[in-house]
């Protein structure tokens, strides 16, 4: 029996990509934090309301400086997609808590946008309180884990 060379083994797909390439028997899979999950999801799905809500505002606006609308809906859209990315710093999160609170004063706007404005400001609070818990909870739960393991030698077996 030949020994195939480690990542060339006959196994592996022909396309890989480079997490597949760098994967070790035994690596531990990367921690995912759920506040970074939760908050991008709103920030993103905020950007398309957003330019909805611009694209509804030049509609209702057109001879009345609607394409200044348009165009300043379209920029906070893009601002909020590029903030997504930014979630997992401090001034990530506080950028998002400047986007709910213009979403909420474009109410002034167009009165719907109070309640767009406050139903993702709830929506962000949820996710920036309620994702920093679940992350505590789940790195307690690792460390109650890995202690686990080094007073019994190994990993509970399934019931």
């Amino acid at each position: 029996m030949s020994e195939e060379p480690l990542g060339q083994e006959s196994w592996r797909p022909q396309r890989e990509t480079k997490s597949q390439r760098d994967w070790q028997p035994g690596q531990q899979k990367k921690e995912r934090s759920i506040m970074v999950l939760f908050t991008s999801t709103v920030l993103y799905g905020e950007a398309f309301v957003i330019a909805f809500f611009g694209l509804m505002l030049y509609g209702l606006n057109q001879d009345n400086g609607g394409l200044w609308m348009l165009v300043g809906c379209l920029v906070l859209a893009i601002i909020a997609g590029g903030t997504a990315r930014m979630v997992t710093k401090p001034r990530g999160i506080a950028i998002g808590w400047i986007i709910q609170g213009l979403l909420i004063l474009s109410g002034f706007l167009e009165p719907w946008g109070f309640v767009v404005g406050v139903l993702f400001a709830g929506a962000w609070w949820y996710a920036v309180v309620k994702g920093r818990q679940i992350d505590r909870e789940k790195r307690q739960r690792a460390q109650e884990q890995l202690l686990w393991e080094q007073e019994h030698g190994s990993e509970p077996e399934e019931l």
